[in-house]
């Protein structure tokens, strides 16, 4: 038996392996029975504490997608295009098609001339063509996103003062709209539109939470649902829940800054072998050329890079932390 048909034995060993996981470790039929029991409780019990539950769940939901689906989307596609938005770029799904095979066409051309190995270069292609435009596309979603979050706090002491001063919530959202800039006004902005055009408020605040996905913005919508529910000082719990999105913010710069110098570490680590093996190949090729056409030298470098990659994956889960 030949290596590449002893790998070609192992990778199907392997799919096997991940396939018959995946059929045994499914939901329980209790479990689920249980859920859908839930839902039907959320859905028609009149008691506020069901009813906060069910928004808390809703919250978690958003922020945990399953399947590598954004919440509040259907398929892969929708679940794509509600990332492009939230870049708020207005980058459409063609744009982003066409990116990715303009990458794709250019890598795989500029590896062929280098090396004349096809297969490879197509490979290589591939992967340049789809994670880039992924990768950039999370970059600006995380700005954004750090934008939102450091302006909501002053967004809500906007409402605040807004509604201590005798104006009713609808209106103050629109003052928070025109005076916030960036994506708190824009988001805010489009809130308004939606309750001018016959929308209520909770299912205004509920659209743009699905499409922004932040845990700050759904607790905001969870104080003004409970707020509706209960009654009371709807000034002074805004005014309670702004200090706590502060002292979250203040809470992940600490993380941020006490987690730095490991971050900057792992960087260095997972990112050196590749970088070295990249020069030496464009540099002087014939030295590194056995990793493309020997066996054993091929399967040592998939080994390795197998390897380096499960280490990386590490010292990343390692060096990120949720709050």
């Amino acid at each position: 038996m030949s290596t590449i048909q002893f790998l070609l034995v192992i990778a199907g060993t392997l799919g096997l392996l991940v396939l018959g996981y995946a059929m045994l470790s499914g939901p329980s039929p209790a479990k689920a029975g249980q859920r859908r029991l839930q839902q039907v409780r959320f859905r028609h019990s009149e008691s506020t504490d069901t009813k906060v539950e069910s928004q808390f769940k809703k919250a978690i939901a958003a922020r945990k997608p399953r399947l590598q689906k954004v919440a509040g989307s259907t398929s892969r596609i929708e679940a794509l295009a509600i990332r492009l938005d939230r870049t708020g770029k207005g980058w459409s799904l063609s744009q982003y098609a066409y990116a990715s095979l303009g990458l794709t066409l250019a890598f795989t051309v500029l590896l062929y001339l280098r090396s004349g190995a096809l297969p490879l270069a197509l490979g290589v292609g591939v992967l340049f063509g789809a994670g880039i435009p992924h990768m950039l596309v999370g970059y600006f979603v995380k700005k954004r996103t750090a934008q939102f979050n450091a302006k909501f706090p002053d967004a809500i002491e906007l409402l605040v003062r807004g509604l201590r001063s005798g104006l009713p919530v609808t209106e103050t959202l629109a003052v928070v709209a025109q005076e916030i800039s960036g994506p708190v006004g824009e988001e805010f902005k489009s809130i308004v539109e939606r309750i001018k055009i016959g929308r209520t408020m909770e299912e205004a605040l509920q659209v743009t939470a699905d499409r922004l996905g932040i845990p700050e913005f759904n607790f905001f919508c969870i104080t003004l649902a409970i707020q509706r529910e209960t009654g009371g000082n709807l000034a002074e719990t805004l005014s309670n829940l702004s200090d706590v999105l502060r002292k979250r913010g203040q809470m992940k710069l600490k993380i941020r800054a006490m987690s730095s110098e490991s971050k900057a570490s792992a960087y260095i680590v997972g990112a050196l072998p590749f970088i070295v093996f990249g020069m030496v190949w464009w540099i002087n090729p014939e030295y590194v050329g056995g990793f493309f056409t020997e066996d054993r030298l091929i399967v040592a470098g998939l080994g390795g890079l197998v390897w380096m990659s499960i280490g990386v994956f590490i010292m990343a889960k390692m060096v990120s932390f949720e709050i």
